[in-house]
């Protein structure tokens, strides 16, 4: 019978198995130092949601803010701020635009205008009245 030679040495081993120990340690010791809690449940808005100022309500927004949107232009902006003018005028007190798909009455406007615009633009949160009424 033939001896099969080691492919690591006791004092290799020993090396090995210290590194593993003292990397071991120091995430241990980073993990009790930095916990990490997840509330459970998560909370409706994060703890930034109104430190969003880069997005625009389109509602309140004058042609020059909303020409700023990528894809929009300076037409598009002036025919939001025209129909929304226009349905104020008519609908007194009512939001021209309550959801992103309201965008769609404006002429020029298509579904992948408002998907690239949507993540720009904010909408008011609907009341409970509101909603039961729809």
């Amino acid at each position: 019978m033939a001896l099969v030679p080691q492919a690591w040495t006791l004092a290799q081993r020993r090396v090995v198995l210290a590194i593993i120990v003292a990397l071991l340690a120091y995430l241990a010791i980073e993990y009790r130092l930095n916990p990490t809690q997840v509330s459970d449940p998560q909370p409706p808005e994060g703890s930034r949601y109104n430190e969003l100022a880069d997005r625009l309500d389109p509602n309140t927004a004058d042609a020059a803010a909303l020409a700023a949107i990528p894809t929009l232009g300076q037409k598009k902006a002036e025919q939001i701020v025209e129909y929304r003018e226009d349905f104020v005028r008519s609908h007194h007190g009512q939001p021209a635009f309550a959801e992103p798909h309201d965008l769609l009455k404006i002429k020029g406007i298509g579904v992948s205008t408002i998907n690239n615009m949507e993540p720009f633009l904010v909408f008011p949160a609907r009341s409970a009245a509101t909603q039961r009424s729809q």
